[in-house]
């Protein structure tokens, strides 16, 4: 009886292969889980740490603002250079090339303190995130198919969510301009690339680079792309120039830690009631509402709050969340209404791009006004910013007729463009330009 199932002629116990299949796959995610998790530590706590650490070794307040958009010029220059990187060297040589160029960048910090040099490294430390994310997302969707690929991309998700939260938890206990605060920021990129590294899943084949057309997605949907600039200037301003808002307002270190978690969280609380609002109506009125909405609170911020009211601060934050930060993956998933299947890798390059664009002049804006006029200035320009996005919708809208959504939403992390291929096969069957 113990050689039936040999004699039978099947393969020994088929169902532990299975799960021994199963598991494996599982490993590999974990393995690409935890290395953006390690990730998105050690970027998500350098834009604040550089902030604060500049205010402490005498930095101007441009200056400082200077950082946050070297940072994404970096960043867009990794999301377009890193997919070929990977074509010519593979997704693990990629990504240990880029956590050491951010380690290598990172430890500099201390040793390089000029605010030029800075930013310069900024550049670097952009480029390797954005080198890094493109590695991590290509690798997951290569191994996922259109049975996995919705909960694998929900657990990047709240992988990506969970550690940006607690690397701003993470800047109330880094010393300011300090060689162990960079210390611990480097250690971070070193980190990441263990589980890669010890992880016995073959890497993928090399991905397409994708090619930009921004004037072709400015005409496909201008509502969109509007929103998407905005969104860029909002949330980065909000990141690189918002500990210059704490110091400012006479929070301590640990408060604006808080302060800015704060935004985060209401980011992450406002995802699925928007998201679901966002399926049942015209996006482009979600739009309207959420700059409005936005419009207050910054409003609200700047004139009703006075320094010192912490619980106002951070509830102000919270809100501020809420309202600015859903405004990109809205704006994505419009834009995605409109787009042909096979267009959606490129689509997704292009709203990078124009994330980018305004990513890059808000931090230096906004803190070019802090220094005109004082830290309220952050807030004011930020609701001018919705302001013009709430004027050009509604004006879009009276041009043409709503458009149905063809996918459902989806919180989408700004984080390379290659993200998009992992939901090529469900964007829809049709596509229409805005006329």
């Amino acid at each position: 009886m113990g050689g039936s199932c040999a004699a039978s002629g099947r393969a020994p116990f088929p169902a532990a292969e299975a799960i021994a299949i199963l598991m494996a796959t599982l490993l590999s995610f974990t393995a690409l889980f935890f290395s953006i998790f390690l990730v998105q530590m050690g970027s998500g706590s350098l834009g604040p740490l550089d902030a604060l650490s500049g205010a402490v070794l005498g930095f101007s307040t441009e200056e400082i603002g200077l950082l946050g958009s070297a940072h994404f010029l970096g960043f867009f220059a990794g999301c377009y250079v890193a997919p070929r990187l990977i074509g010519d060297i593979g997704h693990s040589r990629a990504f240990a090339a880029a956590a050491a160029i951010g380690a290598i960048a990172a430890l500099l910090h201390p040793v390089l303190q000029s605010p030029y040099a800075w930013a310069f490294l900024r550049v670097l430390t952009g480029f390797a995130i954005a080198s890094a994310y493109t590695v991590i997302e290509s690798w997951l969707h290569a191994k996922t198919d259109n049975q996995n690929r919705g909960r694998v991309y929900g657990m990047f998700r709240n992988v990506d969510l969970v550690g940006a939260v607690c690397a701003q938890g993470l800047i109330a206990v880094l010393e300011p301009g300090s060689y162990v605060a960079y210390n611990i920021v480097a250690m971070f990129c070193c980190i990441c690339l263990l589980p890669l590294a010890l992880t016995q899943r073959a890497a993928p084949k090399t991905p397409e680079a994708p090619r930009l057309h921004p004037l072709k997605v400015a005409r496909l949907s201008p509502s969109a792309v509007t929103g998407i600039i905005v969104a860029g200037a909002t949330s980065a301003g909000f990141r690189m120039v918002g500990p210059i808002y704490g110091v400012e307002n006479d929070l301590s270190q640990i408060q604006i830690a808080i302060f800015l978690a704060a935004g985060m969280l209401g980011g992450v609380a406002a995802q699925y009631p928007i998201g679901w609002i966002a399926d049942k109506t015209d996006r482009r009125l979600v739009l309207v509402c959420l700059s409005l909405l936005a419009v207050a609170t910054c409003l609200g911020i700047a004139t009703m709050i006075t320094p010192g009211d912490v619980n106002a601060i951070y509830l102000g934050a919270f809100l501020f969340g809420i309202t600015a930060f859903p405004i990109y993956s809205v704006s994505a998933a419009y834009a995605n209404d409109f787009a042909e299947p096979d267009f959606m890798v490129e689509l997704n390059a292009a709203l990078i791009f124009f994330f980018s664009v305004g990513a890059i002049v808000s931090p230096t804006a906004s803190a070019w006004l802090i220094a005109l006029a004082g830290a309220n200035a952050m807030f004011l320009f930020m609701a001018g910013a919705h302001l013009l996005l709430i004027a050009f919708t509604l004006y879009r809208m009276t041009r043409r007729r709503s458009a149905e959504p063809q996918a459902p939403y989806r919180y989408l992390p700004r984080t390379s463009m290659i993200l998009g291929r992992m939901f090529k096969a469900g964007n829809g069957n049709g596509a229409r330009e805005e006329s």
